[in-house]
């Protein structure tokens, strides 16, 4: 292969915003590293990615090692740079920032990694509990005009690194003021599952909307009650109001239609005016209850399928449903990173090496997605797709696969073209040729 490395204009373009975050020396290996990741054909180790590269003869392994645990680099800076280039080209100037979090285990081994801790791993094969590193990931989410499902983008991330310290919700809320605090004027809406409820979530911005699936044991009350004029302290909460299901056993339902998962439904809808004081304290909020999508009579048993609470005060309840169920393209975007993308694969176990690997890659991830978005050819893509594989007639939109798959051909066919000072020889012909066959055909199917 051609000894240099070749990063596409079209990559150059979106890497050049992160300049400013660099040294220049940290700059380069940062591009090296971004092309290695990509093109890697085994695994994503950091040596992985100098192969990947082409620079496995070039640089000594040591200045990769380097790059994750003594450079100066801020995982944050780069996320919060690659949210505002996805807000200005994937985000309608007038629409909300909507951010899903979640968070996720990447399987370790050794005492001696950086906060490697035992915690539920809902992926494990026995008693739920793995270890390794568990990560709050906040991804933003956005609409491509090939696809009909949203997508991730991960741009914030937190280690959590166990009891006694930062629960993951209040990680997840140092996120979202990270980017409360890079857009001061904008609307905010995040979605998340019911665990992501606590104390923590009362310190939110005002532009910041939290939208959560409702646990069964939460006791809703009213809104706060005007004051009284007496003297004493007012109340702050209203009458108990009881659990959802209870809520559910006396709401006056009405006809609706929603979208999510790629379908419309029929269902039935009620929304009450609330206060959920255990979190979130005095803000006003608003609980919408769902009955008639899920078949299961146990959902019909307690009185609805859904219970969802928001303090969004201004979305309507079947904007608040497609937005919760739009929350299932972070669980999408976790599964690439760690079968496609390859984060957690790194073999490192100091601080700063572990807290940037993980958001390197996941960062790298967002970043082939909306190098896809501006350069990518989903109608060749598919075609070729369906050529390979036939018997999957159900395919009609490219997935992260096969927009991986074309940025990494595209980074292999670099060395080769026009602008290149010096023709190839024949020999550097076949091996770009045989890594272009080779470049993960079973995934672009």
């Amino acid at each position: 292969m051609l000894p240099r490395l070749t990063v596409p204009a079209s990559l150059a373009a979106l890497l050049a915003v992160f300049r400013p975050m660099f040294t220049a020396p940290s700059y380069r290996t940062f591009c090296a590293l971004t092309c290695g990741l990509i093109a890697a054909g085994g695994r994503r180790t950091v040596t992985g990615m100098l192969v990947g590269a082409r620079l496995a003869r070039v640089w000594h392994h040591s200045r990769g090692h380097s790059f994750f645990a003594y450079a100066r680099w801020s995982p944050d800076r780069l996320g919060l740079a690659l949210l505002g280039l996805i807000v200005a080209r994937l985000v309608p100037a007038e629409a909300p920032i909507e951010l899903a979090v979640d968070d996720t285990l990447f399987r370790r081994r050794g005492r001696r990694v950086h906060a490697a801790v035992w915690t539920p791993d809902g992926s494990a094969p026995r008693h739920g509990i793995g270890y390794g590193n568990r990560w709050v990931i906040c991804a933003v989410l956005v609409d491509l005009p090939f696809l009909t499902r949203p997508v991730a983008l991960p741009v914030l991330f937190r280690l959590w690194a166990g009891k006694g310290t930062a629960t993951p919700v209040q990680l997840a809320v140092e996120l979202v003021q990270l980017v409360a605090a890079g857009f001061p004027g904008r609307r905010i809406e995040v979605v998340t599952d019911a665990a992501y409820s606590s104390a923590a979530l009362r310190t939110l911005p005002a532009q910041v909307g939290w939208t959560l699936r409702l646990r069964r044991t939460a006791c809703l009350h009213g809104p706060t009650p005007p004051r009284t004029g007496r003297r004493g302290r007012p109340r702050q909460r209203g009458q108990r109001l009881g659990t959802a299901a209870e809520l559910a056993a006396l709401a006056a339902f009405a006809p609706a239609q929603v979208h999510g998962y790629g379908t419309g439904h029929r269902v039935e809808l009620a929304v009450v005016a609330c206060l959920w004081w255990q979190p979130l304290g005095t803000r006003p909020c608003r609980l919408v209850l769902l009955r008639g999508w899920h078949p299961d009579r146990r959902f019909a048993a307690r009185g609805y399928d859904l219970a969802l609470l928001s303090t969004d005060p201004t979305s309507t309840p079947e904007a608040l449903i497609a937005r919760y169920a739009a929350r299932w393209a972070i669980e999408v975007a976790i599964h690439d990173a760690k079968q496609i993308t390859g984060a957690g694969q790194t073999r490192v176990r100091t601080r700063r090496a572990v807290e940037r690997t993980v958001p390197f890659a996941l960062l790298i991830q967002a970043l082939v997605v909306l190098w896809y978005a501006g350069h990518g050819n989903p109608a060749a893509d598919l075609a070729a797709a369906r050529a390979a594989a036939p018997w999957y007639s159900t395919k009609t939109e490219p997935c992260y696969a096969d927009m991986h798959t074309s940025l990494r051909r595209t980074l292999i066919a670099a060395p080769i073209s026009p602008a290149t000072p010096q023709a190839p020889t024949d020999a550097e012909i076949r091996a770009v040729l045989t890594a272009w066959s080779a470049a993960d055909p079973a995934l672009a199917a």
